[in-house]
């Protein structure tokens, strides 16, 4: 018996520290593909089938071809005419301005029209054989059939507009004046031809649109130019009528007069004119006096040695803003002398004038009227003039225009199609392939939350694994007796001997005499292992008694045929003695106590000093006692019984039992002080081991010893 507390580094609690980590251990994860290495592969060979059926069968194959354009971005006029012929810019907004038009419904709708890629199923869809079975026919099927009506030419052309240019891509050389104009179609020639016409046609746009806008230009010239014409005739014709209409006496003399007075107003306006200034000027010079602003008296004044005097008064020099103002006041002296004479120059000049303008009063006004005549005719010849030379310069354009942009490069046929890639697809399947089973198999792996391993149950628990059976092939319970005694030597025989040693060795200073066996929840089997372990110890001469601690569920009947006798219950209340409740099993090999019906509860049971008296009374007749005991995690049986023992061994069944369960069973047993002695890992499926990859351990060498 063993009711020695458990130490801190037995606890459940205190789990390794690699379990605690959090870290990823590249090792482990390795591994794990590794497990899962046949997995891969088989996912890895069917995307490599699946790639290569869709680049050897299912993908058609398209064609690039690629047609280079440049910008001429500096284009000079031969004649200068910059408003009918201007080169583009160049700069980015200009770029991609072009890149646009070369994209544009409109040009890529006179590309389907010349090259009748209305005629062509690749871009018309009406010309495409219907599948039996599509997408299109399963939606009528659920919306019900209705009559579709047949596409108008438009219809036909914008849909053919719209498959060119998702087939089309244009884009700009970084840093240069460079477009490349690529096609992908599923004909190699149609793909050549398409890049070259849609770059022709660009190129041919540009031609147009400067020819439209100098046709344009010509036309309106002309009849501008015909209208100033006929407005030059005429002005010419009225100033010959007024010149015939008017009676001047001396022409010669008035045309002296006339140039006498026009010198005299000249002069007195010039003089006005100067007077003006000079007086504008005094008062500039006055108010910046005023304000003592020297910057604004240097500006107005613009005198060189005033501008000397300003740099010495900024310098600081002594004296000098006495002689800046000294200056200023002289300077603004002979503004006003200036101004004076200016004005007294324009009274006598206006005297002379209007003596002069009373002797020619007669003939003045007429003078005045020719004179206007004269100009406006002379302004006619002038507008004349100027659009003439225009019409002609815009003439001689239209025979010299360029194109903005011309053909660098023409597309040629390619060779080989650029798509499917099928070397690329195949890679690609294959990383996909490698990919997808790597991540099921680490999903997997992850929500994987059962025992596989002794090794992982050992870092779970902190515990020795003592031993790891293997599935029993019995399909009933009462024939697992029957296989271990018939094959001595097979794989689930030689698990229970490696257990049956483990248990004895397991303490060198005292052999446990009482065993008992437990599990987290039914079903684990630890009832088969009692019963082979027990067959096990009798095999070694040892007297042993296998009892039924599971009053509750009462499942040996299920592996010896005892029927419905008294047993352990029947002994603690004094019913019938133990020799007459036992009862000997030839094929075991060894004594049976069962559980017999009762409706005491089993705890209290086992509670009892007459089930620890029992115990004592066992000890004394029999080598090996194993008690089989209800699991841990369903009744507290396990625990109380657990207190008479010397051994506890506690199983798993493989792939079965969640980690949180044993956690929690082996937690039951810490509070109550108890200390396990040993896991089984039981029910070890070898096919399911190679299936998650364990099979090395578990199958490459079983055949050499094992008789299944």
């Amino acid at each position: 018996m063993s009711d020695a507390p458990l130490s801190a580094g037995s606890s459940i609690r205190n789990l390794p520290a690699d379990i605690a980590d959090d870290e990823i251990d590249l090792g482990a994860l390795f591994g794990t593909l590794w497990r899962g290495k046949w997995w891969i592969f088989l996912s890895t060979l069917i995307a490599i089938l699946i790639g290569g059926y869709y680049a050897f069968v299912v993908a058609v194959p398209v064609y690039t071809a690629n047609a280079i354009v440049v910008l001429e971005s500096r284009q000079e006029s031969v004649v200068g005419l910059e408003s009918v012929m201007s080169g583009l810019s160049g700069d980015t907004a200009t770029i991609n301005t072009e890149v646009e038009v070369i994209r544009s419904r409109g040009l890529i709708g006179k590309l389907v029209k010349g090259l009748d890629l209305t005629a062509d199923p690749e871009f018309n869809p009406t010309l495409r054989p219907e599948p039996k079975i599509s997408v299109g026919k399963l939606i009528e099927l659920v919306r019900g059939a209705k009559d579709i009506p047949e596409p108008t030419e438009q219809q036909i052309l914008d849909a053919a507009i719209d498959t060119v240019l998702k087939a089309l891509s244009v884009s700009n050389v970084r840093q240069s004046y460079v477009f490349r104009i690529a096609a992908v179609t599923e004909g190699a020639e149609k793909s050549a031809a398409i890049t070259n016409r849609l770059a022709e046609l660009y190129v041919r746009e540009q031609l147009e649109i400067k020819f439209t806008a100098t046709e344009d230009a010509t036309a309106w010239l002309t009849g501008r130019v015909s209208e100033l014409q006929i407005a030059l005739e005429n002005a010419e014709t009225e100033v010959k009528v007024f010149s015939a209409s008017t009676d001047l006496i001396s022409p010669e003399a008035l045309a002296g007069m006339n140039l006498q007075i026009k010198d005299l107003r000249e002069r007195a306006a010039d003089a006005q004119a100067s007077a003006e200034a000079a007086g504008t000027l005094v008062l500039r010079m006055r108010a910046a006096r005023d304000q003592d602003d020297y910057t604004v008296m240097e500006l107005i004044a613009d005198d060189r040695t005033l501008s000397r005097i300003s740099a010495q008064v900024e310098s600081g020099a002594d004296g000098a803003e006495q002689i800046f103002l000294s200056r200023y006041e002289v300077l603004s002296l002979r503004q006003r002398q200036a101004q004076s004479r200016s004005e007294n120059q324009q009274a006598t000049l206006r005297s002379s004038i209007d003596a002069l303008e009373t002797r020619i009063a007669a003939q003045s006004s007429d003078l005045v009227a020719l004179q206007q005549l004269q100009r406006e005719a002379e302004a006619s010849r002038l507008i004349y003039e100027f659009f003439l030379g225009r019409l002609k310069e815009t003439s001689v354009q239209q025979g010299i225009q360029e194109a903005d942009s011309r053909i660098l490069s023409r597309a040629v046929v390619p060779r080989a199609a650029t798509a499917p890639r099928k070397s690329m697809i195949l890679a690609l399947s294959a990383m996909l392939g490698v990919f997808f089973a790597a991540g099921l198999i680490l999903l997997r792996e992850m929500r994987q939350n059962t025992i596989r391993t002794a090794d992982e149950l050992e870092k779970l628990s902190g515990l020795t694994v003592m031993g790891q059976i293997p599935n029993i092939p019995a399909r009933r319970r009462s024939n697992v007796l029957k296989y271990l005694v018939e094959k001595p030597n097979s794989a689930a025989a030689e698990a229970v001997r490696n257990l049956r040693t483990s248990v004895l060795l397991s303490n060198v200073d005292k052999t446990p005499q009482i065993i008992m066996s437990t599990s987290s929840l039914p079903g684990e089997g630890k009832t088969t292992q009692s019963l082979a372990l027990a067959q096990n110890f009798s095999g070694l001469g040892n007297k042993v008694l296998l009892i039924e601690g599971d009053i509750r569920r009462r499942v040996f009947g299920e592996y010896f045929h005892i029927g419905d006798k008294p047993g352990l219950l029947a002994v603690l209340g004094g019913d019938i003695s133990l020799a007459d409740a036992v009862e000997h099993n030839d094929e075991l090999g060894a004594d049976i106590l069962i559980a017999d019906k009762t409706k005491i509860n089993a705890v209290d049971v086992f509670s009892s000093q007459k089930f620890k008296t029992l115990m004592d009374e066992l000890r004394g007749i029999y080598d090996v006692i194993i008690i089989d005991t209800p699991p841990v995690l369903v009744v507290p049986d396990a625990r109380v019984i657990g207190q008479s023992v010397d051994a506890i061994l506690y199983t798993v069944k493989w792939d079965t039992t969640t980690r949180n369960q044993v956690r929690e069973g082996l937690r039951m047993f810490e509070t109550v002080n108890l200390k396990v002695s040993g896991l089984v890992l039981g029910q070890i499926d070898a096919k399911g081991m190679k299936r998650y990859g364990y099979g090395g351990a578990y199958g490459a060498y079983g055949a050499k010893y094992y008789h299944n």
